[in-house]
């Protein structure tokens, strides 16, 4: 059902009514009440939540398949999720009972509000307000301007619960001043049902380069009275509070970013599959048999199962943190988890519109024609490098903040498991030179670790270091995790067909995993000599108009 609508969301759009709401795409609000009607809204969430409780593996694999056939409705749950998360972290006993069974069925959709025209990234600079009413309640009064807010208005549920940073009118500038308010499209009666309008509205909506059926908003909060919210967690915390949701919606996206990656796979394999042209061998044959077209498909779908298998391991670090019995296994996990969300978010959907304008560039000229639908693809994925902190922070996030803390001690535990896994590879006879290229990449890893720690300790430049090699840093990171992961499944399947199965899923992947350790990563290899050729050009380079 999702699907289907991919590309007529595409081509129709939203539309603002006279009135503020926003009208979906046809056939966008039936999809989504299908999908809350299948219970499907509450699949990762706790049991205790009103939830299924599923482990986070199967959450994100079902998170992939919903991205992958319609990335603009899969927006909606995901947010969602995000507002679950922050709430049954933070919120108050009332605000929890009163909020969280509705967005868990997925009756009531959740959004995210930081930015504002001149709070991007930087979200010291927030100057949206809340003030105290003055009717002895603990309710505020919100005003200011909330931009690129993702399904922030729309016609498929009953309310929408906004999640936004802002001021009390004492607060103090700078990140400490800023706190987290739950504010409701349609504030709540009593017996739980949705009463009065708030005083919030949809000012306009993007028109954007893709996702065109996903209602980005520009939110005007208080252009009346104040829009009524509730303080969430503590004062002055909102930022922190946010970070709650943002670092799973991190995962999230990643996440999103494989979905619309093996969309492109399974459009291109087709494609090249029907395309008949030139001859191969001989004879006349489709675009599949010549080499070069070859390259690229072996190249999407490897990549594709290598993103798939970092994300998925990283979603099962997240359910030991939350579930494992032994407090120092949950913090090993945790460890894990804070090295490689940034590398999930950024790495995949850097490579996610790689994969996507390959998957273009296997269509040839019927690629660049919206009608075969591989262009919106590659349109949609565009946006998942920017949004959720853009991959340039995530990089100095891993480069600076996760590994300056521990010294790099959690990303050496995991190289050591890469380099287990290498000598593995090395001692089974079919499989020796993808160990040897694995180990080289491991090594070229802790050996461009090593420099960059010892050039973020320099007094003077230690900040520019960071910044300079954050993202060659974080590209050799995503390169060796996951060429590490398809040496996993190399080993899984080499045993498979040694034992005697001739399933052809075990050839692909020793295949893809071959493609992976000796073709893919050599490529991110390269960013080792990056990170050594210094920053003397970047320093001394002035932009001028």
């Amino acid at each position: 059902m999702w699907s289907p609508l991919n590309a007529s969301g595409d081509q129709q759009g939203c539309t603002r009514r006279d009135d503020g709401g926003v009208t979906l795409p046809e056939g966008f609000a039936e999809a989504y009440q299908a999908y809350v009607e299948g219970g499907w809204n509450g699949i990762g969430v706790s049991q205790e939540l009103g939830g299924q409780g599923l482990p986070e593996v199967v959450a994100s694999s079902v998170q992939e398949m919903l991205h992958g056939a319609n990335m603009a409705l899969g927006l909606c749950p995901m947010l969602t999720a995000g507002a679950i998360e922050a709430l049954a972290h933070h919120g108050s006993a009332e605000l929890k009972e009163t909020y969280l069974p509705k967005l868990v069925e997925g009756t009531w959709t959740g959004t995210m509000n930081l930015t504002e025209p001149q709070a991007g990234s930087d979200l010291s600079k927030v100057r949206t307000r809340a003030v105290p009413c003055d009717d002895g309640s603990d309710r505020y009064r919100l005003f200011g301007q909330k931009i690129f807010i993702t399904w922030g208005e729309h016609d498929a549920s009953d309310n929408i619960i906004h999640l936004v940073l802002a001021r009390k009118p004492d607060a103090p500038e700078g990140n400490k001043g800023i706190s987290l308010f739950l504010v409701p499209k349609f504030l709540v009666n009593a017996d739980g049902s949705p009463g009065e309008r708030n005083d919030v509205v949809c000012a306009s909506i993007e028109h954007k380069l893709g996702i065109h059926g996903s209602p980005t908003c520009t939110l005007s909060f208080g252009e009346g009275e104040g829009a009524i919210g509730y303080l969430v967690g503590e004062e002055g915390r909102g930022l922190n509070h946010m970070f709650t949701m943002m670092n799973e919606a991190r995962h999230k996206v990643g996440v999103q970013g494989i979905g619309v990656a093996e969309r492109a796979c399974q459009h291109a394999f087709a494609y090249a599959l029907d395309r008949v042209q030139g001859k191969a061998r001989g004879s006349e044959s489709t675009i599949s048999e010549h080499l070069d077209v070859r390259r690229m498909l072996l190249s999407m779908r490897a990549r594709t199962d290598a993103l798939r298998a970092l994300a998925l391991y990283c979603a099962a670090q997240l359910d030991v943190a939350r579930h494992a019995e032994d407090g120092a296994e949950r913090e090993a996990a945790q460890a894990r988890i804070d090295v490689l969300i940034p590398v999930v978010k950024a790495f995949s959907t850097d490579q996610a519109v790689d994969i996507a304008s390959l998957g273009v560039q296997v269509h040839g000229g019927m690629g660049f024609i919206e009608e075969t639908g591989a262009a919106q693809l590659l349109r949609d994925v565009r946006i998942a490098p920017i949004y959720e902190g853009t991959n340039g922070i995530q990089a100095l996030d891993l480069a600076g903040r996760k590994l300056s803390r521990d010294g790099g001690a959690a990303l050496a535990a995991l190289l050591d498991e890469v380099e287990a896994t290498a000598r593995e590879l090395q001692s089974n006879d079919t499989l020796v030179a993808q160990g040897e290229s694995l180990a080289d990449g491991a090594a070229d890893l802790r050996a461009a670790m090593a420099t960059l720690l010892e050039a973020s300790r320099d007094p003077q430049t230690g900040a520019d270091a960071v910044q300079a090699y954050a993202t060659p840093f974080l590209s050799l990171t995503g390169h060796v995790l996951c060429a590490w992961q398809m040496g996993r499944a190399a080993l899984k399947a080499s045993a498979a067909l040694a034992g005697g199965s001739d399933d052809p899923f075990y050839q692909a992947k020793l295949l893809a995993a071959d493609y992976a350790l000796r073709q893919w990563l050599p490529v991110g290899r390269a960013q080792r000599s990056v990170i050594e050729a210094g920053m003397e050009s970047l320093a001394n380079f002035s932009v001028t108009s």
